[in-house]
């Protein structure tokens, strides 16, 4: 609690955040995803842009080569993403997404958009779009420009 006997708005972002992840997850289990990793929805956005390099994946991620390499590991053995040759080089492999890890994605987008029409009908509008831009206030502009932030926004 702050000294107005209001909650921490630190905590409140942290407990709102537990909670959004806590109600995707369980959207997505119930459309037949029930075995998540904490990456995944990162990767499936990085790939729905189009196929890339494990290299090209690690720095979009901000982890290292073998970082992404056992994400994808995890991933292509569970289903949702695989590896492909490169048409343009021989030696590089691409990542895809697979049908799998397109339905997932797609169970993904429609829980946020879901969400957004849940709390535009609880707040209204005007309440949703200044916590929008508060959000983007707090994140900071740099943030949300770089490629790595643009290519979870879509």
């Amino acid at each position: 609690m702050t000294r107005s006997g209001k909650p921490d708005i630190g905590i409140l972002l942290l407990l709102a955040e537990q909670e959004f992840v806590r109600e995707l997850r369980e959207h997505v289990a119930a459309q037949g995803y029930d075995d998540q990793g904490r990456s995944d929805g990162f990767v499936f956005r990085t790939l729905h842009d189009g196929p890339t390099t494990i290299t090209g994946l690690a720095e979009r991620l901000h982890v290292t080569k073998q970082g992404a390499s056992q994400i994808v590991d995890d991933m292509e053995r569970r289903g949702y993403v695989e590896r492909r040759p490169d048409p343009t080089d021989a030696r590089a492999r691409l990542l895809h997404l697979t049908e799998r890890g397109q339905g997932a994605l797609a169970a993904a987008r429609k829980f946020h958009q879901t969400y957004e029409r849940r709390l535009r009908k609880r707040l209204g509008d005007e309440a949703v779009d200044t916590l929008r831009e508060a959000l983007t206030a707090m994140a900071g502009e740099t943030q949300i420009s770089t490629p790595h932030f643009r290519a979870l926004m879509f």
